[in-house]
């Protein structure tokens, strides 16, 4: 496996402002080194967690996906992240894959905020996505899916690398840290956590903590505390591998299935 460099933003979101948010994004984007594969967006990167859905949400291929297409072409980048999408008449808090070649994969935000009312706004996925990218197997997850371990088990390694993207407040800060780290551990891969900072519209305050994790529950590098910045993460495969060769709980692991209701 060749080694993997991504790019963590953690970005100030412009409430409910999307050409502004697109317009900073793609500033930061434009700028990273050309030795970057994949930059990661936090949750809702155009909006903020707005629960006004309906008046943002995009149908299809429009503002927003074919804004991501054009910059991951343009600067050969896959990227990765989520926005208010609506399809059928559903509004979904929609993850997404945009690779360069212009292929996209979607994922639908499985578990959502009860204690923010989004189920009332959002319906809520139920297919967990892997994506397969220069080798790498990269499962993609948002927010509070973070909470809950058995959605994101890795079965017999089926991925090396789980994305969580998200809008976590300052509050919750330690159970975010927390969280991340056990999500490594436990399944034996590369864990990256994207959080934004800033004050949103209903006066929560983010301070961040986007980071990335070893299989090992390391720390290999974060952006620092309350400032918006990106930090860019190396990924070495085999030194995952031999990880897992040489330490396979996964071997024994419970199994199980999930009942999807």
């Amino acid at each position: 496996m060749e080694k993997l460099h991504i790019a963590l933003l953690q970005n100030d979101i412009v409430w409910e402002d999307v050409a502004a948010n697109l317009a900073a994004c793609e500033e930061t984007i434009a700028s990273l080194d050309k030795s970057v594969h994949i930059a990661v967006l936090p949750e809702m990167f155009t909006t903020g967690f707005a629960m006004s859905a309906t008046r943002y949400a995009e149908e299809g291929d429009s503002t927003t996906i074919s804004t991501l297409r054009r910059w991951a072409a343009q600067y050969d980048i896959a990227l990765v992240g989520s926005y208010i999408a609506i399809d059928n008449g559903k509004c979904y808090n929609r993850g997404f894959f945009v690779k360069p070649d212009g292929e996209v994969t979607y994922y639908d935000k499985r578990h959502l905020f009860r204690m923010g009312d989004e189920g009332k706004v959002f319906t809520a996925g139920n297919d967990r996505v892997i994506v397969e990218y220069k080798g790498w197997n990269i499962a993609l997850f948002i927010c509070y899916d973070l909470r809950f371990p058995v959605w994101s088990r890795n079965v017999n390694n089926e991925y090396d690398i789980a994305l969580y993207v998200a809008s976590w407040p300052q509050v919750r800060g330690h159970v975010w840290r927390t969280l991340l780290m056990a999500r490594a551990i436990e399944n034996a891969c590369y864990v990256c956590g994207v959080n934004r900072v800033g004050e949103d519209g209903m006066q929560l305050v983010y301070t961040g903590d986007t980071m990335a994790i070893d299989f090992k529950g390391t720390i290999i590098d974060k952006v620092p505390d309350g400032q918006q910045g990106v930090v860019i993460v190396e990924l070495d495969g085999d030194k995952l591998q031999s990880f897992r060769s040489k330490f396979p709980t996964w071997r024994d692991a419970d199994t199980f299935t999930i009942d999807i209701q």
